[in-house]
């Protein structure tokens, strides 16, 4: 498995979490402690540690050091990877539909002369 894949397979199974998910949308407003990312949760800040770190280990998140404060902030590359993913898939999936949508519309217009001649 290449490294691309690897990382995906973490990012994807980091967001699997609702509580993961949840911290991504506050880090996508402002950069956070983990204390104040453990805020509005009733868990403990060791818990929200470990969820930060599993976002941190897939590279959705990255820590930095200023002053006293570890602020937690979103890490845009892998979010780009994740989106190019997605997009590939559902761009192939537009496309059969499409594919779907013309064989059904010439089977439609093949049985419309037949309509006709048969009501005649």
């Amino acid at each position: 498995m290449d490294e691309s894949t690897e990382r995906l397979n973490r990012a994807f199974a980091a967001l699997a979490d609702p509580t993961r998910r949840e911290l991504v949308a506050r880090l996508a407003g402002a950069d956070a402690t983990v204390g104040e990312l453990a805020e509005p949760y009733d868990m403990s800040l060791q818990a929200i540690s470990k969820h930060v770190k599993v976002l941190e280990d897939a590279g959705l998140v990255t820590r930095s050091r200023d002053a006293q404060r570890r602020p937690v902030h979103l890490d845009a590359e892998v979010f780009d990877l994740m989106s190019k993913w997605i997009e590939r898939y559902r761009r192939e999936a537009e496309e059969r539909y499409q594919r779907l949508d013309a064989l059904l519309g010439r089977m439609n217009e093949e049985q419309q002369p037949n309509r006709k001649k048969g009501a005649s």
